[in-house]
């Protein structure tokens, strides 16, 4: 009879460790890469997630017709920024865009939106200046304009940003990367045109109908006809008399054979006097020379509200109806 001599524990560990690094040995043997393959080469050519998120956004960029839109946009602002007599300076618009640009800009185009941009600031800040106390600006944008930090605003500004949340987003991110600042003593409010409503939105946030206002339009994207409309109608109960609406109009939301007199009908039911400016005539008033002398694409305009805004109105009842019961009571004490 053969006796087998019981293995100690330190034994039965050392055997099972034989047998862990034995079987170990062999797959590390099997799986090893090839000696043309180092094994640091899997490590260098991971892609840092950063790139990968950066690559990503690109791609949406690239893909979405607002946020592509808006970065044509702040395109021409920079190509205007780098001339050297440029019609106005936008030190945050490089900041949209990538070092080398990918899309040739047509100079027609540019020229246009340059004089636009440049009569809309003007008028901005002229109107702004002449209004004393808070003042309210609310600007209908494409989520990348740049006014609200590179103009001169005056004290006591409220400022309203009304564009695409999905722009306004990025756009944000990559001002605060810069460092771009409100001007001190100013308010600055953003507000999602997806959100629908745009008259009880700003009125959340502060806005008031018994105090001035300058309202700008240049970039908002339109769906139609009847989106411009509905924005004019908010525009009409918010605004007080005398206060003023200067922007651009796409040409391609609506089919009107006359556009000019359409214009001035729709502004007119909003209680709106409207003036529609011509390109050649701000080009002649800056010295710049337009190699076309037609736009097909937009109409710039400048309008002054004539009634009265609703909280005026509100307003107004309620001081009639606090005379005519300060009357009645009189009345009633000679009786």
């Amino acid at each position: 009879m053969i006796y087998l001599k019981p293995l100690l524990p330190s034994e039965v560990l050392a055997s099972s460790s034989f047998k862990k690094s034995a079987i170990s040995l062999r797959m590390q043997s099997l799986c090893a890469p090839p000696l043309h393959f180092p094994a640091t080469a899997l490590r260098r050519c991971r892609t840092p997630r950063s790139a990968v998120r950066s690559l990503r956004a690109e791609r949406r960029e690239e893909n979405d017709p607002l946020i592509q839109s808006a970065l044509d946009s702040a395109s021409l602002r920079l190509r205007e920024t780098n001339r050297t007599e440029p019609l106005f300076i936008d030190p945050y618009a490089a900041c949209f865009l990538p070092p080398y640009p990918k899309k040739e800009l047509d100079t027609n185009e540019q020229q246009h939106y340059c004089l636009a941009t440049k009569f809309i600031d003007d008028k901005l800040l002229d109107i702004a200046k002449r209004i004393d106390g808070l003042k309210q600006v609310v600007l209908f944008t494409d989520g990348m304009d740049t006014r609200p930090y590179r103009l001169n605003w005056p004290t006591s500004t409220m400022i309203f940003d009304v564009s695409p949340e999905k722009v306004f987003e990025i756009a944000s991110e990559k001002l605060q990367g810069v460092g771009a600042r409100i001007p001190k003593s100013c308010l600055f409010f953003h507000i999602p045109v997806e959100s629908g409503n745009i008259e009880q939105r700003l009125r959340s946030k502060g806005f008031s109908g018994n105090r001035p206002s300058i309202w700008a339009m240049q970039g908002l994207p339109y769906e139609s006809q009847s989106g411009f409309e509905a924005i004019l109608s908010a525009i009409s109960s918010l605004a007080m008399n005398e206060c003023y609406l200067i922007g651009e109009l796409p040409t391609n939301i609506t089919l009107q054979s006359d556009l000019s007199n359409w214009m001035e009908k729709l502004f007119m039911s909003n209680g709106f006097r409207v003036k529609v400016v011509s390109y050649e005539e701000i080009a002649a008033s800056l010295g710049v020379a337009l190699p076309s002398p037609v736009n097909h694409d937009t109409v710039l305009f400048i309008a002054q509200q004539l009634k009265f805004s609703d909280d005026q109105m509100e307003k107004w009842r309620q001081e009639f109806q606090r005379v005519e019961e300060d009357g009645d009571e009189q009345g009633f004490e000679e009786l």
